[in-house]
């Protein structure tokens, strides 16, 4: 004999009765069947709003009792023929009727007793077995309905009613004994006392119902169809990624389902663990779907971790104080108090030193406990041996569970760590002597996160998913884009690396997609998303709460750049090609690293400085090895060095330009490239990162542009300007000619002391053949005394800058 169990959801509506009656006549070819059934779809949560209506004296109780009433009059249309349906039509109105009565009485009454409640909410369960039995017997009359209220013996704990085993395993063995209908059907949920009053066994009692009852006739498998493919890894409506399980031990099923795997419910496997009664869960919707079989076969080559669950709406409730410690007796007094006023205890944890006790309860339950410990404990309180309950709420427990965990080492440390570098924080710990299960709680809001993170870490080959939101998307940021497209493929395969655009962002449009933007046509995406408002960005994406967030600057904005602080204390990572922030008052700059390591979020800004080329990279890696930069001499503007190339007696200086700007080498804005303070940004932040503090009014720059090209105010004017000193220019050119040197515009750090600005460059110099807009840098170091250190290639161009982004964003996912 095997027992089988629909859910609510599989019993919604006609059309999925309908998949229920197929998956019963199928099974019944090969074994004799009980069918245990819940209650249509949110008939429950219907039939307990209209109770509490009708106990507030509240008549809109009669329309959810019309409601309720239509609901199954058209699903028992849909599934009987016109000709039979008359009387059964009338037994259900009766049923309808006996229903509206009772609610009339606490209507009446004003109050709803938790036995009236019992008895109203068994009206789902009675109503589609009924329906579901009749629409049986129009296949096969080999059917029968029974009311396992006379099977199901309980105490009168209403509300989650205690079975009696002795009296019910009786009386079901002898009413099956004698029964030779192939397929049988019961009600869920609802049980009754030995005096005949009717009680329910707690929401989610349907499984438990058919479990007591496969276990009492010793069935071959308990089956429980819902609407999902068994057990999975994780919440499939949390972690996308999540995978079914196929095959799990009764104590870890009972693990995941008491930590929230709703797909059972969780005292459903005691009645079957003792008789060794395989449960599978299958899927009404997908019924050739393999489902997860739960039994007592544990694989040792199983994975360690079987899966991820957690208990939102959790508060924690600690009592501490000296008066605790070695005081015998203080335990059982909480959980007396705890137990009279009838909450659950979820979660507890007391630290070793016995000052403190934790426990997590349900949000609801958190007043009522705060109150009555304090009252239980009103005396130490008073004297200030122990301190009134500290309650927090709003707060999640995240499980791992696994048979397997207890004989592998470091599971605790590499779950904290990655909620660590997450900036998930552990409110509590908990761990049991099985070691089955590792518990932590943690604010609610960071749950996604949280169960994201640890699915990745644990079931998904280490992939890591990184999440974008992308600030620019001119030359550069499209470059950028371009290349992640491109290499999505590859660092999955061969990085692990999962690299999605969750918001783009330029000037005018920003658009956002949880689930990643599309890269295939992201330009008309973006120019159909709403108006860019950048306070509203920094929302979303704090809202969002994703795992391993990180914020791309492409721009030259200033206001931009002053964002960077907020993206920090919500944990998300920052990489910036924009020169501003790491360039701005010191104290900024150093409050700037200071989040990075507070927050545990990467502030990486390798394009600040020579484009993709490895500087500050190799800055950090000579400074963390112990080495010391005294002198820094280099050429950091690809723009400069491009125009100072090509500029020349065929060529005006005002063309070059132009053409710079053309070629992506300049910023939008030219003069912030010709003046200096572009490069002086850059050896700012290079001796910055050599460990010397300075601001950049230190830095002499010396602007060989007329104070007329300064003044300028837009792009036009400044060109204009430049046709305008043609002389000037063409003087210096000439100038460097008589020389027979090159025009080099040098940045240089010595003693303490910084300039910038155009140099005549001897043939001898390792500067005079740096061609095209390639970048060079000479480190003297403790270590590169007579020779520096010397790093040269390209400074400027789209591409360029776009991979040395892409590598900063690289960098993290390596992190």
């Amino acid at each position: 004999m095997k027992v089988l169990k629909f859910g609510g959801t599989s019993v919604a509506n006609a059309q999925n009765i309908k998949l229920v009656l197929e998956i019963i006549n199928q099974n019944s070819k090969q074994d004799q069947l009980v069918v245990v059934v819940s209650a249509l779809s949110k008939v429950t949560d219907l039939l307990q709003l209209a109770a509490a209506k009708a106990a507030a004296n509240d008549e809109g109780f009669r329309d959810i009792v019309a409601e309720i009433e239509k609901k199954h009059l058209d699903t028992l249309k849909d599934l009987i023929p016109v000709s039979e349906q008359s009387s059964l039509l009338s037994h259900v109105k009766r049923i309808i009727n006996h229903l509206e009565t009772l609610l009339d009485g606490c209507f009446l009454l004003g109050e709803l007793s938790p036995r009236t409640a019992d008895t109203i909410l068994s009206f789902g369960e009675l109503l589609s077995s009924y329906i579901i039995a009749q629409a049986y017997q129009q296949v096969d009359k080999n059917v029968v309905y029974k009311d396992s209220r006379e099977l199901i013996k309980t105490n009168n704990n209403f509300g989650k009613a205690v079975v009696n085993f002795e009296v019910s395993n009786k009386l079901i063995q002898e009413y099956f004994g004698g029964n030779r209908y192939q397929i049988n059907i019961l009600p869920g949920f609802i049980a009754q006392t030995t005096d005949g009053i009717t009680t329910t066994l707690g929401r989610g009692g349907s499984d438990y119902t058919a479990a007591i009852i496969a276990g009492a006739l010793n069935a071959s498998q308990l089956e429980i169809w819902t609407d999902v493919n068994g057990m999975f890894t994780a919440n499939p409506k949390i972690v996308k990624q999540a995978q079914p399980i196929a095959n799990i031990s009764y104590q870890e099923a009972m693990e995941l389902s008491h930590f929230g795997a709703k797909v059972l419910y969780p005292p459903t496997i005691q009645p079957v663990l003792r008789k060794n009664i395989p449960i599978l869960i299958k899927n009404t919707f997908e019924p050739e779907a393999v489902g997860t079989l739960i039994s007592n076969q544990v694989s040792s080559k199983d994975t360690v971790v079987k899966g991820i669950s957690h208990i939102d709406h959790i508060s924690l409730v600690t009592l501490e104080g000296p008066g605790m410690i070695g005081v015998s007796g203080s335990s059982k007094r909480l959980f007396e108090v705890l137990s009279q006023e009838k909450i659950n205890v979820i979660f507890i944890t007391q630290a070793s030193s016995e000052h403190s006790i934790c426990i997590g309860i349900l949000n609801s339950d958190a007043e009522n406990a705060e109150a009555a410990i304090n009252k239980a404990f009103e005396v130490e309180i008073l004297q200030n041996k122990i301190d009134p309950a500290i309650v927090e709420k709003d707060l999640c427990i995240i499980a791992l569970v696994g048979e397997n965990m207890k004989n592998h080492q470091g599971l605790s440390g590499r779950m904290f760590s990655t909620l660590g570098k997450n900036n998930v924080n552990i409110r509590a710990i908990a761990q049991g002597a099985s070691e089955r299960n590792i518990s932590t709680v943690i604010n609610e809001r960071d749950v996604k996160k949280a169960l994201n993170t640890l699915h990745e870490n644990f079931f998904e080959e280490n992939t890591k998913q990184l999440n974008l939101f992308v600030m620019g998307v001119g030359n550069v940021g499209e470059k950028f884009i371009e290349q992640i497209h491109n290499q999505r493929k590859f660092l999955k395969e061969n990085l692990k690396i999962n690299v999605r655009v969750i918001a783009l962002s330029n000037s005018r449009k920003m658009l956002f997609d949880e689930d990643g933007i599309s890269l295939k046509d992201w330009q008309s995406a973006l120019d159909k998303g709403e108006h860019a408002i950048p306070t509203e960005f920094i929302a979303r994406a704090k809202e969002l709460n994703l795992r391993n967030s990180i914020f791309v600057d492409i721009t030259a904005n200033a206001s931009v750049s002053e964002t960077y602080e907020k993206f920090l204390k919500q944990s998300i990572a920052v990489v910036t090609c924009n020169k501003i922030a790491c360039s701005s008052a010191y104290d900024n700059y150093k409050k700037l690293k200071s989040l990075s390591r507070q927050y545990n979020a990467p502030f990486l800004f390798e394009t600040n400085v020579g484009a993709g080329l490895p500087i500050i990279d190799t800055v950090k890696n000579l400074i963390a090895s112990g080495d010391k930069v005294h002198k820094i001499q280099a050429v950091l503007s690809g723009s400069l060095n491009f125009i100072f190339n090509n500029f020349d007696k065929n060529n005006s200086f005002h063309d070059v330009v132009k053409e710079a700007g053309v070629q992506g080498f300049t910023e939008p804005d030219p003069k912030i490239d010709l003046s200096g303070i572009d490069v002086a940004r850059k050896i700012l932040i290079l001796i910055r990162e050599s460990g010397y503090e300075m601001d950049i009014d230190a830095i002499a720059n010396e602007s060989f542009l007329p104070a007329d090209c300064l003044a300028t105010t837009n792009n036009e004017d400044f060109f204009a300007s430049l046709i305008k000193h043609a002389d000037h220019f063409n003087k210096i050119y000439e100038e460097a000619l008589a020389k027979d040197s090159r025009l080099k515009y040098v940045a240089q750090f010595e003693n303490g002391k910084a300039s910038v600005g155009l140099q005549f460059i001897p043939k001898d110099h390792p500067f005079y053949n740096l061609e095209g807009k390639d970048n060079i840098v000479l480190f003297y170091t403790d270590r590169y005394v007579d020779q520096p250190l010397l790093i040269k290639g390209a400074g400027a161009g789209a591409a360029v800058t776009a991979s040395g982004i892409f590598a900063d964003v690289i960098r993290i996912g390596n992190i």
